[in-house]
């Protein structure tokens, strides 16, 4: 049984596919083997960021990429924020963003 992967809205989808296209080739080829596999990969390709919420970590010629992602009920991946790292450690912001998404999925205040 396949992995569906959905996205926390119709922007962080549209967030996501505008990424660099190395990078973006990256993150789909990811989210590709998750969706067979399911989500456990390892580093260097996803690393879990505590209370459910991991990042996958896709890499182009153009630089890293993040989007962070939880997984609900019934094998769904829930993709909740993504960025383009311009330093070396991740934005306390973008981190924040991605904790404040997972709380809403979690309590069921986000429709999927």
């Amino acid at each position: 049984m396949n992995w569906e992967i959905t996205y926390y809205s119709e922007r962080v989808r549209d967030t996501v596919l505008d990424m660099p296209s190395g990078i973006q080739a990256d993150y789909l080829r990811l989210t590709e083997v998750m969706r067979q596999h399911g989500v456990d990969l390892r580093m260097p390709h996803s690393r879990a960021m505590g209370s459910g919420l991991f990042e996958l970590r896709p890499q182009g010629p153009e630089g890293v990429g993040r989007v962070f992602y939880c997984v609900s009920i019934g094998r769904v991946i829930v993709v909740l924020h993504s960025f383009v790292k311009k330093t070396q450690e991740t934005p306390k912001s973008e981190l924040d963003l991605a904790r404040r998404r997972l709380k809403e999925v979690k309590h069921g205040r986000r429709p999927l």
